[in-house]
């Protein structure tokens, strides 16, 4: 086996209450050979004790308990520099607060081109500084 061939995958995870949407975003980041989890909650995700092992995270917005804001909070606050997408259906601009702090995102409005999703998750991971394990 090749060198290149042992290298891990990176893992996305996402998370969205729409299950039509997880199971889009499941395939096409799998196409794209990334490792992807996928939780229809945001304290699913976080209790699954999957942030540790992420690289990437996807979040919508608009999320019944806890919303995707309070999720990028959260794990800002456990892992700053992880790269985070978040998706929404809603046409007003977001607030910047939630979002400001360290690490690199990026806003995808609904309906998006999954190919400038792709785009952006391989850019955000080169651009991601490596933790430690």
């Amino acid at each position: 086996m090749a060198l290149t061939d042992q290298r891990r995958r990176a893992v996305i995870a996402v998370v969205d209450d729409d299950q039509g949407i997880l199971a889009s975003l499941d395939s096409l980041l799998d196409s794209a050979d990334y490792d992807v989890r996928v939780f229809a909650a945001a304290t699913q995700f976080l209790e699954s004790g999957a942030l540790a092992e992420i690289d990437c995270l996807i979040t919508d917005v608009a999320m019944p308990v806890m919303d995707g804001f309070a999720l990028v909070r959260a794990v800002r606050a456990a892992r700053p520099g992880l790269p985070v997408i978040v998706v929404t259906g809603r046409p007003e601009p977001l607030p910047p607060s939630p979002l400001d702090g360290p690490g690199r995102f990026r806003v995808f409005k609904k309906p998006f081109d999954g190919r400038d999703l792709l785009a952006a998750v391989a850019l955000m991971l080169e651009a991601a500084p490596h933790e430690a394990p």
